[in-house]
């Protein structure tokens, strides 16, 4: 088949191992996104009816893994999202995970679900606008059943808490040799503020705009990108989700710029999470913005050394501004 890919042949070699009934691969189409990884759909015929899927594989086929901070590898991921949907999280079913044997790199086959990521047309769609005030609630659920999910149902995962990653990114913020006085600030108080887990749970990570999956109809439909995943503490994530940066220019709507962090809490402990206070999640916002802020310092030191001349490294390199103001309006508030 012309203009398709060389890992076509592994990745159909890995649906025949993993579906019964496949009869027929259809053409592999490269989806745009996904930063760190390659995102491909294509139609698959089992048992005479037409299924849609979407490949995540590593840039290349490269190896996937990393340390602290970083993903921990496809095949490690795709098995925890498994567990996650086994603990009743909204994601989509994994029916193939890639082997050596393959030839065609580290990646899995998940299940194509219907609905948006894409922050602009949630937030501000009229298609959206009957889930939009009950979204927040069910990124609430989802995060509970998330952090719920049987740590014996998981495959070895790192536990990275509050203090290791406060640590890790002030070496990373230090190596860059650029002094912000708004993020020595943050350090600062976050070393006062930030609190010893007292749970150590599943942690999605990266739970966020841009990663969830949202249905006109049904609302929340999957959480998706589950690269950053971890053992730590379950604050981390409805932090994140509250990061001015994932409001995408809604920042009146404190979680995700369609709802507020009380009913983002109320959804998380109606699905059995454990309760936490806004002062709580607070903390952790103001940590996701400063790491989110030296990411961005990461993305321009790539652009200034010249390993990644792109312009997208350049202008996401000049939004720790934005992160700076961001955590002003945190720790004065």
């Amino acid at each position: 088949m012309a203009d398709q890919p060389d890992f076509r042949e592994g990745l159909q070699q890995a649906l025949k191992r993993n579906l019964a009934g496949l009869q027929e691969v259809g053409p592999l189409t490269r989806l745009s996104g996904g930063a760190s990884q390659e995102t491909w759909a294509f139609d698959a015929t089992v048992d005479g009816q037409q299924r849609r899927y979407i490949l995540r594989r590593a840039p290349g086929g490269a190896s996937s893994g990393g340390t602290m901070g970083a993903s921990p590898g496809l095949p490690t991921e795709a098995k925890v999202i498994e567990a996650a949907r086994r603990a009743g999280v909204v994601a989509p079913e994994v029916v193939a995970i890639l082997e050596p044997q393959d030839g065609a790199g580290d990646g899995y086959v998940m299940a194509r679900i219907e609905g948006e990521t894409l922050a602009r047309r949630i937030l501000r769609d009229a298609a959206f606008d009957a889930v939009r005030p009950r979204l927040a609630f069910q990124c609430g659920e989802a995060m509970a059943r998330i952090h719920a999910t049987p740590a014996a149902t998981l495959p070895a995962l790192p536990t990275i808490d509050g203090a290791a990653q406060l640590r890790q990114y002030y070496e990373r913020y230090k190596a860059y040799d650029q002094p912000k006085p708004v993020f020595e600030l943050a350090f600062k108080w976050l070393a006062e503020n930030l609190k010893p887990s007292t749970q150590t749970v599943l942690v999605h990570g990266d739970f966020r705009n841009g990663n969830i999956m949202v249905h006109p109809e049904q609302g929340l439909n999957a959480v998706l990108d589950w690269e950053l995943v971890h053992l730590g503490d379950p604050a981390e994530d409805l932090g994140w989700i509250c990061v001015n940066s994932w409001r995408f220019g809604v920042s009146g709507r404190t979680a995700g710029g369609f709802g507020s962090v009380e009913d983002l809490i109320a959804g998380y402990t109606a699905a059995g999470g454990t309760a936490l206070t806004p002062a709580q999640v607070k903390v952790w916002e103001v940590l996701g913005t400063l790491k989110w802020g030296i990411m961005c310092m990461s993305m321009y030191e790539a652009f200034r050394s010249g390993y990644d001349r792109s312009v997208e490294r350049a202008a996401i390199g000049r939004r720790s501004s934005e992160t700076e103001i961001d955590l002003v309006n945190l720790l004065i508030g």
